[in-house]
Parts: structure tokens; sequence; C-alpha cells
């Protein structure tokens, strides 16, 4: 996501259940444990279940596996079973790709919309979504389209914001697509829908909920009470939704200037976290069941310039109930700062003054950062204190996280697709 100014300070949002949202999300996402098929990884949290990572920085560096040409665009990362797919902009049209993740090597390249372009980065924004024989994309102008994981071949295409009565949010369509069972869902804004699901083999429209704008935000599957829910932060609220039927189960206003809520929607402890950036701030809600509806209650929550944490198009890291996150104070890039909180009380543990703009992941007690400079940076999970591993600029200036996928991690900027190697000799 480019950056986004956000200056309105008001509360709220939504909930979540740690242990079920793992088990749910495996059922959603039948991908190998050290693959990344989607935004935010397999739990659609930032957390990779990689293990045997380097402890140490190597004397030598980090070894560079490729460095290929990309394209322009904010889209992630996604990696399954040994392919790479991404969304970039090149010779006047959106184009979806897909790498060999182990050599770089072109395994297919197909054009799936014109060239977007906007003031604030050119480009398609959401990240892919992999998911058995199928790739689920979403372009800079809203068009969601379905392909063939081992051909790129068009299964079908369909203009979201066209067919729901939309228009396309002020910075580009940003969500990226979450598949529920038969069902690929995403955030359009519509006056016929702020949130749509269609049918994974058909592209035919199964539901379509709500009339909040967009935002920036991509939805989350949760369990709460018992109950599977879709958790999507809007422009203005976040929503809780039934992902078979599409009925609202809840709504909770959270109003941004700009519409910016971006990040995604975390669990604690059956509670959901929200954080949106600037001089926005954070908020932890819990859910009480009424009925076939639910009640809102805000457990504790951080607003304005004094907030602890405000994520601005990053979505906090939880680890070991502590999140680590940017918390952006203004709109230069120094006023970001790397931060630790506890998730329960949202008090203070540890912040890095200044530590820039980045976005991370989080595997082997790690966090991988890539900084808006073009830094990798590797940082112990650590509580108490900050401890960095080391960093080495890699790339041009970049928005998007790492991905990681059998101890490889990838980073891109406009031009390239870097690979390093993070394992252990």
């Amino acid at each position: 996501m480019p950056r986004f100014t956000t200056l309105l300070d008001r509360r709220y949002s939504c909930l979540i259940s740690t242990v079920s949202l793992l088990m749910l999300t495996a059922m959603v996402i039948p991908a190998r444990s050290a693959d990344w098929p989607q935004h935010l990884g397999p739990h659609r949290n930032g957390i990779s279940a990689d293990t045997g990572l380097i402890d140490e920085w190597p004397e030598d560096g980090l070894k560079e596996v490729f460095r290929v040409p990309g394209g322009v665009g904010m889209s992630g990362l996604a990696i399954s079973r040994g392919a790479l797919v991404t969304l970039v902009q090149r010779s006047g049209k959106q184009f979806v790709i897909a790498l060999d993740a182990k050599t770089g090597k072109t395994k297919w390249a197909t054009p799936v919309a014109p060239a977007y372009t906007n003031g604030m980065g050119n480009g398609p924004r959401a990240t892919p979504a992999i998911i058995n024989d199928q790739v689920f994309a979403f372009t800079g102008e809203g068009i969601l389209v379905a392909l063939d994981f081992e051909s790129g071949k068009i299964l079908w295409s369909k203009n979201v914001i066209k067919q729901l009565g939309g228009k396309i949010a002020d910075y580009g369509m940003a969500c990226s697509p979450l598949v529920v069972d038969d069902q690929v869902i995403v955030t359009a804004g519509a006056s016929q829908g702020t949130v749509a699901a269609f049918n994974i083999k058909t592209g035919e429209k199964a539901w379509s909920v709500g009339s909040d704008p967009a935002g920036y935000s991509s939805p989350a599957l949760l369990i709460i009470a018992g109950k599977n829910q879709l958790v999507t932060y809007t422009g203005s609220s976040v929503l809780g939704i039934a992902p078979d039927t599409g009925a609202l189960l809840w709504r909770y206003p959270y109003i941004t200037d700009y519409e910016c809520n971006i990040a995604t929607p975390l669990a604690i402890d059956g509670q959901v976290f929200i954080s949106s950036g600037e001089n926005h701030g954070c908020a932890l809600l819990a859910l009480k069941p009424n009925g076939d509806k639910f009640n809102v209650t805000k457990t504790w929550a951080s607003q304005g310039s004094k907030s602890v944490l405000r994520n601005e198009w990053q979505t906090s890291m939880l680890l070991d109930g502590y999140l680590y996150g940017f918390d952006n104070g203004g709109s230069a890039g120094p006023l970001t700062h790397l931060t630790c909180i506890d998730a329960k009380t949202g008090d203070r543990k540890w912040q890095k003054i200044r530590f820039g703009k980045g976005n991370g992941i989080a595997a082997d007690g790690k966090l991988l950062i890539s900084t808006m400079k073009g830094e990798f940076v590797l940082v112990r999970a650590n509580r108490e204190e900050f401890q960095e591993i080391g960093r080495v600029t890699v790339i041009g200036k970049t928005r998007q996280a790492p991905a990681l996928a059998d101890g490889l991690v990838y980073l891109r900027d406009d031009n390239e697709i870097v690979c390093l190697d993070l394992r252990k000799p």
C-alpha cells in the first residue's frame, strides 16, 4: 500500500479466537506449512511456521538466491508448491506472473487488465491468493480474476466495482482476496455491497452485504463463540459477517480521514485488535452473543498522538501475547517507530524511536522487516528490548512486507524481485 494520511481520531473494532483461527485457516488454505500462499501468509496473520533460520548475521552477508525483473506495483508475494505469484504492471498492462520460487525463472505471465495509474503510486495493490489449482487476483481498478495455477490461463474475470455499482477507492483497490470454502471474498465498498463473495469455479456472485466505503484492508476469517465470521475492516467501520450467507452479524464504527483503515484484524484471546496510522490509534474489542447478532464492547483503546501503536499500512505481529508493529507518528518516515506492546493491556514494552517506515512478518522467534529504503532487517522478537541481528540494503523503495517459504525470504520493489537464503548452514 502507498502511504496514507490519517488525521481523525476515533475508536472501535472487532473480534477473534487464536486457537480456532489456526484450525480454521488450515481448513481454508490447504497448503504446506512452509508455503506463503496469500496475504500475510498461511494464517493471514503475518506469521510463518518456518524454523531453522539464522540466529546471527553471516560475516560474508546473506546469500542471494536470485534477482529477476518484476514490474511496477504494490502487490505482495504469494508462494505455494514451488511457485511465486504476484501482480506487476509493465508494457501498459497489469499482469499476474508466476516464477519458479527456487530460481526466479518465469513460469507464466498473464495480462489481466489495462495499466492502472494513481497519484499515490501506479500498478496493482492486492496480494494474490493461491488455493489448490487456482490463483485469485484483484487489480487496481477492482477486477477480480481467477487463473489456473499451472498454466496462468484466465478461468473467469469480473469487474466487481462496476457489477456492484461502486467507484474505485481514491488510492486504488487494495483488498487481497480471501477464499473460504467455495467462495472468494473481496471488499468492494460499493452501494450494492461493501463486501462480496463469488463462486470460485464460476465467478457468479454468491452474496454481498453493507454499503460502507472499502478502505484498504483485507478481510480475515475468524471463529467467535463457535460461529464462523468474516471480519472486515472498511473505510468507516469493522463488520462481522456470516461467510456462508453474507448476513451482517455486527457493525462497529471506526472512522478515519480518507477512509484509510488498512491493517488486517488480528486475533487476541477471543477479541480483535485493529489499528490505524498517524495519530489515529488502536483498540482491542470483545464480542458478546445477542441472539444471532453480537454486541461489541471495548476492552482497551489507545487513541490520538499518545497512542501506543498506530499501524499505517502494516499489520502488527502477535507473538506470545505481545504485539510487534510500526507506530506511525506522522507523515515523515523517521517518525515511525518499531514498537512492542502487551496485547492484553496495551502497555508499551519498548520502542525503537525513528526506526523508519517499513513492513514485517515473523518466524522462528524473529521479525523479518523490509524498510521503505529497501533494506532487509532481521530483529529478535524479544519483548524486553529491541535487538537487531543485522540489515542489508537489497532493493529500491518498497512498501511490501517480505514473504517467507522454506527458509527463503522474498522482497520486491517496482523493478525487481529478490530472494535471500535465511537458512542456517
